[in-house]
């Protein structure tokens, strides 16, 4: 049984710099008194094993550090005979086209549950983050570049084994002018994803059913979460990311995010295959929306102004009544959706609809991924995202890969106008957002003794120039650096022959361009690896370089 496609036909809205705001505040009525609620419905709602597969492609997603062991080419070492890729990115592999229509679905849970808006949500920002300072010594960090801000996440945060953090956005991303909120709030976005998931499987079946209780929490697949820093306060707040559906009951739910929603239908049998998640190994903001990666099948969108708040009064010991007339409980971490007509959301009090997908339309290459193999031709991996401002807004997306395990290449990166891909998510279904260029990764070059240009975590192009984040396992990554050149008679990208080192275990790449702030820009990124016996010296931070520092230590 299959599931309407994952997009949303939403009326066209103007995305200039002046209306960016408006998914950026409170919806009407958001904090009004909740209405009491109405009698039960006579049936109940199955729990969510019933939820059919989403027909999402799945793969292969784990693309945390490949252990390459530790060491590397000392600071600032040149790597030589780094020279452009022999065979150019082709734009045509890259074509996003929408899903189906989301917009019926995202509409029913918008009238069963309560919104809230981003501006109210990081006023309730119940979480303080270290700064600066208070994140203690700076050994994650290389010595080419100096830090300048620094954010560690409090509590579990810093260590949890389930949710490790991947991508970063932020409010320069979001809108031109950076005006949001009070006086440098500066709000950042980060997804993280569930990594693990002891004992789980997708049916109520003894000791692997989730919500025993004897099962931990962590036995549910949660999908991805996201969370909002405010600069200002130093203060952030989850919210998770769900899939809206209808039931075998004819009511509207939802669920986490997954690639696969498994292959179980009745009892569990060891080769039935449980849920698998999605890497969010890349996100961008851009006006109200949310564009989140996911690897196999290309970006999942969630519109910021669809925010559902599970228990407005913020008083998680008491269920709040929905406008459905059913009620919210945020204290049971075990549930999510609505069951026996209660709403849950494995205990945030936060979560936000995909209200659009758009899909990767070429074919994918022969060749198996199942090592985070990569392939000259063929449908890319959106492994990573960032936003070029510097010109007309370009979204970028590129792969990781790892070239030891085999494959045809190092890895691509795509852009497409921003007004194109607006276009797919607020057009009809099918609608195309075409690349409008496309490049293989530089070869040549090598780091602890293998090919220098693979294992990308993230991308970013400013002023023309492109910008690398490359994984080392539990030792420090490099940041590369590469220009649009001509050989063999086309354009290819270039490897600067200098890598700077940066920190344990880098990831995505988010560009703060202080237009609207007056600060210089900030290369932000962050580290994903928490303390554990295999790096007792790994931290989980957001930190930030000068740009200026960045360019001028490339020697460009």
């Amino acid at each position: 049984m299959g599931l309407p496609s994952r997009s949303i036909h939403l009326a066209a809205c103007a995305l200039a710099a002046g209306a960016l705001l408006t998914g950026l505040v409170p919806a009407s009525g958001a904090l009004a008194a909740p209405v009491a609620p109405t009698a039960r419905a006579a049936v109940e709602d199955p729990p969510t094993e019933d939820m059919p597969d989403d027909g999402f492609d799945d793969e292969h997603e784990g693309e945390q550090d490949d252990l390459v062991g530790p060491g590397g080419t000392a600071a600032g070492q040149r790597a030589p005979g780094v020279r452009a890729a022999p065979v150019p990115g082709r734009a045509g592999d890259f074509r996003l086209a929408a899903g189906g229509d989301l917009s019926g679905l995202v509409g029913r849970l918008d009238a069963a549950l309560p919104k809230q808006g981003l501006t109210a949500l990081m006023e309730q920002a119940n979480r303080t983050a270290g700064w600066e300072a208070a994140c203690g010594n700076t050994s994650i960090y290389g010595p080419d570049l100096a830090v300048n801000h620094r954010v560690c996440w409090a509590g579990d945060d810093l260590a949890s084994t389930e949710w490790v953090p991947q991508a970063i956005t932020g409010v320069s991303d979001a809108q031109e002018d950076e005006d949001w909120g009070t006086s440098n709030a500066e709000p950042i976005a980060v997804a993280s994803y569930d990594a693990k998931n002891p004992g789980r499987s997708d049916q109520a079946s003894g000791s692997q059913n989730c919500v025993q209780p004897a099962a931990s929490d962590a036995c549910n697949e949660k999908g991805v979460r996201v969370s909002f820093f405010n600069q200002a306060t130093q203060k952030y707040r989850h919210v998770l990311l769900v899939w809206p559906y209808v039931n075998s009951k004819n009511n509207i739910s939802f669920d986490a995010l997954h690639a696969s929603e498994g292959t179980c239908t009745g009892t569990v049998t060891p080769s039935c295959k449980a849920q698998n998640g999605i890497h969010a190994g890349g996100m961008v903001w851009y006006g109200n929306y949310l564009y989140v990666a996911d690897t196999a099948n290309g970006m999942r969108v969630f519109d910021l102004r669809k925010i559902m708040d599970l228990n407005p009064d913020n008083d998680a010991d008491r269920n709040d009544p929905t406008p459905d007339g059913l009620e919210s409980d945020v204290k049971d971490k075990k549930r999510i959706g609505r069951q026996n007509n209660v709403w849950y959301s494995f205990g945030y009090r936060y979560v936000m609809p995909q209200v659009a997908t758009l899909k990767f339309t070429t074919a994918q290459n022969g060749g198996t991924t199942a090592g985070n193999q990569c392939y000259a031709t063929g449908r890319p991996k959106a492994s990573f995202l960032s936003l070029d401002r510097t010109g007309a807004d370009h979204l970028i997306l590129g792969e990781y890969c790892n070239k030891n395990n085999g494959g045809t290449s190092n890895g691509r990166v795509g852009t497409y106008p921003m007004s194109a891909i607006t276009a797919a998510v607020e057009g009809a279904p099918g609608t195309v957002a075409a690349a409008d260029s496309a490049f293989g990764l530089p070869t040549g070059g090598t780091f602890n003794n293998e090919t220098l240009w693979h294992k990308i975590q993230g991308a970013l192009r400013y002023e023309g120039t492109w910008y690398f984040h490359r994984s080392n396992a539990y030792s420090n990554g490099r940041l590369l650096q590469a220009t649009p050149g001509t050989v063999d008679g086309t354009t290819q990208l270039v490897g600067n022959t200098t890598i700077l080192q940066s920190s344990y275990g880098p990831e995505d790449l988010y560009l703060a361009h202080g237009r609207g702030d007056g600060f210089a820009p900030q290369l932000w990124s962050l580290s994903e690896h928490a303390p554990s016996a295999s790096c007792p010296g790994c931290k989980r931070e957001l930190y930030s370089y000068n740009m200026s520092e960045v360019i001028g230590d490339f020697g460009s």
